[in-house]
């Protein structure tokens, strides 16, 4: 059932800075990994240690080994207020520092969506706190609309990991030693672990057991910055060139079930949001199809009404839905080099109002929440700004 609304301006401002965290700066030889240990540590390093040069890592790169479930523990943040932080919508301004945690000089991987809580029937569009992780990279989110500071003692607590002076996250070891690298000044942290302020664009190293001799750095490579003219989303509208006749493939959804989506007629939509895709060739953008996930006989829970790239998500029950069932809906192809039948490298960028990132994930696991953008661009030249858009809320 097509329900038609009002339009609503989803602000999506500002960019991420796209600078390296703490500038790369210090001397030493090249890290691509865990640094070597000092030797004959007992309470500090026996050795001061530098700061190695820094390592070019693409956003959203895993760094360090598994170590700890995704997302927040029981105890941690799951939409209570923690630590004077509330969750909500996401901002529209984000910037981060970055934090590595090693154990006898092996480096973990911070996880992938501590601090977001997904959606649910009432609140469908989920919530976030202003600190959080959206991949294993080791980057903290930090949102700037607040004009806050934030400690790691916040972020633990939304994690709802211990940490302490002989304790971080479950990782006991004596010493445990803080560095932080602020713009290329190393310095040790001696005080409460609680109380260290998040630097902007900083890094944060916190070592349990025997420390490191050097001290990693690293300069990413961001996600291009937003484009300050919004594409406007209208109902029924077109937005880029037309590539794909509309509907289903012969390989598509034909009725039947496809990924656990049923299809029906007279559908309830207690659960109904809207996700975008934008599928960008050579710099071309190409206009998604309409009707996707529509039959003369019955709608998937996942379908498109016009070619503006808007992906509807209309259920009676709350469950995940992902890219990769869209696109067998559809009856396309989805991989890193295959794109509905568009070859090439695939580069995918994942915004939430303003919270954007690289995905270097499987595109078909790609999560489709309430006002996500999800950009694949195949082949050259790279996009030079990441879409913003004025959407139509719902339809």
């Amino acid at each position: 059932m097509l329900e038609r609304l009002g339009s609503r301006f989803v602000a999506i401002g500002v960019l991420l800075i796209v600078a390296g965290c703490g500038g790369g700066g210090g001397g030493g030889a090249s890290n691509t990994g865990a640094a070597a240990p000092a030797s004959g540590a007992s309470g500090t390093s026996a050795t001061t240690p530098t700061l190695a040069a820094a390592t070019p890592v693409i956003d959203g790169t895993t760094l360090g080994d598994a170590n700890w479930p995704t997302g927040s523990t029981s105890s941690g943040g799951l939409g209570q207020p923690v630590g004077g932080l509330n969750c909500g919508l996401r901002s529209n301004a984000y910037t981060y520092t970055h934090l590595s945690i090693y154990q006898n000089g092996r480096l973990l991987s911070v996880p992938a969506n501590i601090g977001t809580v997904g959606p649910t029937m009432t609140a469908q569009t989920g919530c976030a706190y202003p600190l959080h992780t959206v991949d294993a990279s080791g980057k903290i989110r930090m949102d700037t609309t607040t004009g806050a500071s934030y400690t790691l003692g916040q972020f633990f607590a939304i994690w709802g990991e211990t940490l302490g002076a002989s304790n971080v996250a479950g990782l006991n070891g004596s010493p445990v030693t803080i560095y932080v690298n602020d713009g290329g000044t190393l310095s040790q942290y001696k005080g409460d672990p609680a109380s260290l302020v998040l630097p902007p664009h900083g890094e944060v190293t916190i070592m349990t057991g025997t420390p490191l001799t050097q001290i990693p750095t690293y300069t990413w490579t961001d996600p291009p910055p937003f484009d300050p003219n919004p594409v406007t989303l209208a109902y029924l509208g077109v937005v880029g060139s037309q590539y794909w006749p509309a509907g289903n493939t012969a390989t598509g959804g034909n009725g039947a079930t496809v990924d656990g989506l049923i299809c029906a007629a007279g559908m309830s939509e207690l659960y109904h949001v809207h996700a975008h895709l934008a599928i960008i060739k050579d710099g071309q953008w190409l206009a998604m199809p309409a009707n996707v996930g529509i039959l003369s006989q019955c709608n998937y829970e996942m379908h498109t009404h016009d070619q503006t790239g808007i992906i509807h998500i209309e259920t009676p029950t709350l469950k995940t839905f992902t890219l990769g069932q869209f696109f067998d809906i559809w009856g396309q192809p989805l991989s890193s080099t295959n794109v509905a039948g568009i070859t090439g490298n695939v580069v995918a960028y994942i915004n939430d109002n303003g919270d954007s990132r690289r995905y270097m994930g499987d595109l078909r696991n790609i999560e489709l929440t309430s006002l996500r953008d999800v950009t694949l661009q195949i082949g050259t030249p790279p996009i030079s700004s990441l879409p913003t858009y004025s959407w139509y809320e719902s339809q």
